[in-house]
């Protein structure tokens, strides 16, 4: 007897490799995988279009579009989590030697406001540097997956024709976020930024979530055992990943595998999946995310997470 096919994208990487790979299978159901180079071409899509059955998608991007009506609906499964100290850049022939200089100035953001390492970023500034984020110019280098998302009035698209890096390089813009600079000069605000976002976490337990997987409603509706069975599966994958990553399985780490070393090593889980493990830096986002004019208004969990998965905890 066939068994449904979701159509998926996420991006391979150690936590969802044997899920990538078919060694691990969601019960009752198999993925087919869409490859999409680019995964922020992906969140577009699903966003826009709606066109996968279950997608990876940034955390802002989900809630902003959830805001403006969007038909899709996230599982507590959050595949990637990353410090942003490190996402903010000057031009150390003109630098910014206290982040709170950034205001009065105009500050460079790659793609869109609602960008999720952006609005961290914005939050580090802010809240562990005490910078006034209404007092900076924000000036983008490409439109929000959201369409009818409207930023703030000191948000503002970049002349037609520039590059963001080259106006931090010739001095038109103090700072920039989220690039990945070509020229040796551009370097990162916060000085040994990995460092810095260790402290952040080791003081308050500041850790960013970037990554969620999503349902279009249409599939939720038809199948409502779908959420907790992939929801298991990706539990069962990492699970697999943190086997291999704590004893030394991995031939090569990437970055992410020594950060998640390092926390595992520190006596945490490095990806914790579920509402209640994540719920301080879920709250956390939802306050920033306000703040920064991204959601007009509050959000309820149990309208952003489909509620079967409420309680599930990996």
């Amino acid at each position: 007897m066939s068994v449904p096919v979701l159509k998926a994208v996420t991006r391979t990487q150690g936590n969802n490799q044997a899920i990538k790979d078919g060694s691990i299978k969601p019960e009752g159901f198999e993925f087919e995988f869409e490859e999409v180079p680019v995964l922020v071409k992906a969140f577009r899509r699903m966003v826009r279009g709606l066109e996968f059955d279950v997608c990876e998608m940034a955390l802002t991007t989900y809630l902003c579009a959830k805001e403006h009506g969007v038909k899709f609906t996230g599982i507590p499964v959050f595949l990637v989590r990353a410090f942003h100290h490190g996402a903010i850049f000057h031009n150390v022939n003109n630098p910014v030697n206290d982040p709170k200089e950034l205001e009065g100035k105009r500050v460079g953001v790659h793609r869109g406001y609602t960008v999720t390492t952006g609005v961290w970023a914005r939050s580090v500034l802010q809240n562990e540097y005490g910078v006034d984020l209404d007092k900076i110019t924000w000036v983008l280098s490409g439109d929000e997956h959201v369409e009818a998302y409207q930023p703030p009035a000191n948000v503002i698209p970049v002349e037609d024709g520039k590059d963001i890096e080259e106006m931090l390089v010739n001095g038109e813009l103090a700072a920039a976020v989220n690039i990945k600079p070509s020229h040796d000069d551009i370097q990162p605000v916060i000085k040994d930024p990995l460092e810095a976002g260790i402290a952040a976490y080791k003081k308050n337990g500041h850790y960013p979530i970037n990554h969620l997987i999503v349902f279009r409603d249409e599939i939720l509706e038809k199948y409502p055992d779908v959420a907790v069975s992939v929801f298991n599966a990706f539990a069962e994958s990492k699970r697999t990943y943190m086997d291999k990553l704590i004893n030394g399985k991995i031939d090569s780490l990437s970055d992410m595998d020594e950060l998640y070393l390092r926390l595992h090593n520190m006596g945490d889980d490095p990806l914790p999946y579920g509402i209640k493990s994540n719920l301080p830096m879920l709250e956390y986002l939802l306050s920033t995310a306000t703040a920064q004019q991204i959601l007009k208004k509050p959000v309820e969990f149990e309208k952003v997470f489909v509620p079967s998965t409420l309680d599930l905890i990996a």
